[in-house]
């Protein structure tokens, strides 16, 4: 496994699984088929509400905790200062753990410096090994990152061929934190598994449009959650680090990206009511 040091000198694991979308009652048996396969790398959130899965199955698994990366988030309605710190302490309870690998601000809405203050002190503190934020655009992410005490170390955005993040990717740079994909297959969007570009370079390795679509994130230095359910697509979407694309491969796949999202806008205020609300 490929892995990527983040600014405090802790080794992430370039590849790991996502629970998005993976119900309560599935989540304890697919984080268990993807820690066989072979991922060391597991990301929730409190708004999956299936936390207390991963902490059931990484528990179970025999594997010792230190070798399980677990990311997890911090919800908007538990945003500021006193409910963040309440909530991450909750999240640790139901992880079964008395640290979390990264913690992550979900969104970047409510009292967000408030929720990242009570970060910085669950980091002080040993409660989490590395903190950062997620769906922060460049805007709200340099202005954080500016007025911060501890720059973030992750920030985990939509990425995928279709909107590749090249620009935002180089401005968290400049703050030594590592870009996270979310969506990493767009939901399959945009016709996503037939696409011409991606099926032809990948028939070139034997590989299929998911596997080259991840190659092409890794080799950009994008750390990747792919979520599938099925124990098959997780071995198939682990098996990426046995080719490697050539610069000209990275220039067609380069030139998929239409540098806009494809689910939706922070800068929409209806798009921000309704997250806000949920």
């Amino acid at each position: 496994m490929d892995t990527v040091k983040l600014s405090n000198g802790i080794e992430m694991p370039i590849l790991g699984y996502g629970v998005y979308q993976v119900t309560p009652e599935e989540c304890e048996r697919c984080v268990a088929d993807a820690l066989s396969v072979g991922y060391r790398s597991i990301d929730t959130a409190q708004a999956y509400y299936n936390e207390e899965g991963v902490g059931r199955a990484v528990k179970k698994s025999g594997i010792a905790r230190e070798d399980i990366f677990i990311t997890t988030k911090v919800w908007i309605s538990n945003a500021g200062y006193e409910r963040a710190k309440a909530s991450i302490d909750e999240s640790l309870r139901k992880l079964q753990s008395d640290y979390v690998d990264l913690l992550l601000i979900h969104q970047p809405f409510n009292d967000y410096y408030g929720t990242y203050h009570a970060m910085e002190e669950a980091y002080k503190a040993g409660k989490a090994r590395a903190i950062g934020v997620s769906n922060f655009y460049p805007d709200r992410f340099v202005d954080l990152a500016e007025c911060c005490e501890i720059k973030p170390m992750v920030n985990q955005v939509e990425t995928h061929v279709f909107n590749q993040q090249v620009e935002p990717q180089k401005i968290m740079e400049r703050y030594g934190t590592h870009i996270m994909s979310w969506g990493p297959f767009a939901e399959g969007r945009n016709d996503f598994f037939t696409n011409a570009t991606l099926k032809t370079i990948g028939e070139k390795y034997g590989k299929s449009v998911a596997q080259t679509a991840l190659r092409f994130l890794i080799q950009r230095g994008v750390i990747v959650i792919p979520k599938s359910t099925r124990k098959e697509r997780m071995i198939e979407n682990f098996n990426v680090f046995d080719f490697a694309l050539t610069d000209e491969d990275m220039q067609g796949i380069a030139g998929l990206d239409q540098g806009k999202s494809l689910f939706f806008s922070h800068y929409d205020p209806e798009m921000v009511k309704w997250l806000i609300g949920l």
